[in-house]
């Protein structure tokens, strides 16, 4: 079973360009994703709890995801296809919230890698991407640029 190959795998930072680009594959945000995020993280803002205030007191047409938890949700797809096992360390990032989500959007994240920049201890470099959250309308959330720490491929070693 150990010359089998494990799927699942990320990118190794020697797998990537300056320029690549690529997207993941989508997530439809429910009620309940937000019920539990709101609970879990307390985030008991009325904008995410309170739907009398949101039809009376806003513009607002429909239920709000906090843009928090569309950051996160966002991550989590990216972890299922492009990191695991690779990626090291989050290190920083710049983050702008550009329209809203609502329950029912189905979100993707389109990513485009910015910068590698190899370091000068072991098999890893510094990757930054621009990743752009958008809804099934085409519509951009979020834009957020992460630099995160990523190993190399064993033949970079």
């Amino acid at each position: 079973m150990s010359d089998m190959p494990t799927v699942g795998i990320g990118f190794h930072y020697d797998e990537l360009e300056v320029g690549q680009k690529f997207k993941t594959l989508g997530r439809t945000i429910t009620v309940p994703d937000i019920v539990n995020f709101v609970g879990a993280t307390g985030s008991v803002e009325v904008l995410f709890t309170d739907m009398e205030y949101l039809r009376n007191e806003t513009s607002f047409e429909g239920r709000l995801v906090p843009g928090a938890q569309v950051y996160c949700m966002a991550e989590g797809l990216l972890m299922q296809s492009t990191m695991q096992k690779t990626g090291l360390a989050f290190l920083s990032m710049e983050f702008n919230i550009e329209g809203p989500c609502f329950a029912g959007d189905t979100i993707h994240v389109e990513v485009e890698v910015t910068e590698i920049k190899k370091t000068s201890k072991g098999n890893r470099a510094l990757v930054r991407t621009k990743n752009t959250i958008k809804n099934q309308k085409g519509e951009t959330l979020i834009i957020y640029t992460p630099l995160r720490m990523m190993k190399g491929s064993p033949a970079a070693a």
